[in-house]
């Protein structure tokens, strides 16, 4: 039960590392140091969208509108860290 523990938290810290990268590269992309027209920089673009999307969308339906700032990166984060705060507290049922 122990590498469930383990397993579930490193994918919790890959989840967390992607939001951030996603967050990072947006603002890079729309202070045009990054230029979607560069393939790479394109194609991590979209696999991050592909990925994170299905977590930001329901969040962003329960979200109201707030003017071109999107909070979805935010929350999602948060339900992270809330998700690694109650995996610790109750490891003990793992071991």
């Amino acid at each position: 039960m122990q590498s469930l523990f383990q397993i579930l938290m490193l994918l919790l810290d890959v989840l967390w590392f992607f939001v951030i990268a996603h967050v990072v590269m947006s603002w890079l992309i729309n202070f045009q140091v990054l230029n979607l027209r560069q393939q790479l920089v394109a194609q991590i673009w979209y696999a991050l969208n592909r990925l994170l999307e299905p977590l930001y969308a329901p969040v962003r339906r329960i979200l109201p509108n707030m003017g071109g700032i999107d909070l979805a990166p935010l929350v999602v984060l948060i339900g992270v860290y809330a998700l690694r705060i109650i995996l610790m507290n109750n490891a003990a049922a793992f071991y």
